[in-house]
């Protein structure tokens, strides 16, 4: 295989990981199994970004993951990938929708750690970053989601 079909079957894996992630993550009757191909399927799609793309994929990769384990209500996981996914965005200079979900990320896992302090100052990081998102599309979903999550600790 050369470099061209290895770098192409590389992007399919992480762009197909990552889609499968989200079926997963939205199916209400998720059996134990997919909860571990869950898993499995979001660090295995991290694990292809991590050889093909460019920054902005890794952050959103350690995203998907973090979003896995909050569900999936396992606080330290979640908040280690929810970090590492903002440092991706910190230490490369990545703005806008992604940042606002780090920071989102961070309080969802906050909000499993049941840990207050932490998810109110993380809330208001995403609030804040989410009103910098220049795309409308991209910031009324935002804002759906982090009303979802008010909703949830309601």
């Amino acid at each position: 295989m050369d470099n061209k079909d290895l770098h192409t079957f590389h992007r399919k894996c992480a762009v197909d990981l990552f889609n499968k992630v989200w079926d997963l993550m939205e199916n209400d009757n998720r059996t134990q199994v997919d909860d571990v191909n869950m898993i499995h399927s979001s660090h295995a799609s991290r694990y292809h970004w991590g050889i093909v793309g460019e920054p902005v994929n890794l952050a959103r990769g350690e995203w998907q993951i973090s979003r896995v384990y909050s569900l999936l209500e396992v606080p330290e996981r979640a908040t280690f990938h929810a970090q590492l996914s903002l440092e991706h965005c910190k230490e490369n200079g990545i703005g806008d929708f992604d940042l606002a979900y780090a920071y989102e990320a961070l309080a969802r896992a906050s909000f499993v750690a049941d840990d207050q302090t932490k998810f109110k100052e993380y809330m208001e990081l995403a609030v804040a970053s989410g009103k910098e998102i220049n795309k409308k599309e991209d910031r009324e979903v935002f804002e759906n989601d982090l009303k979802s999550l008010n909703e949830v600790m309601a």
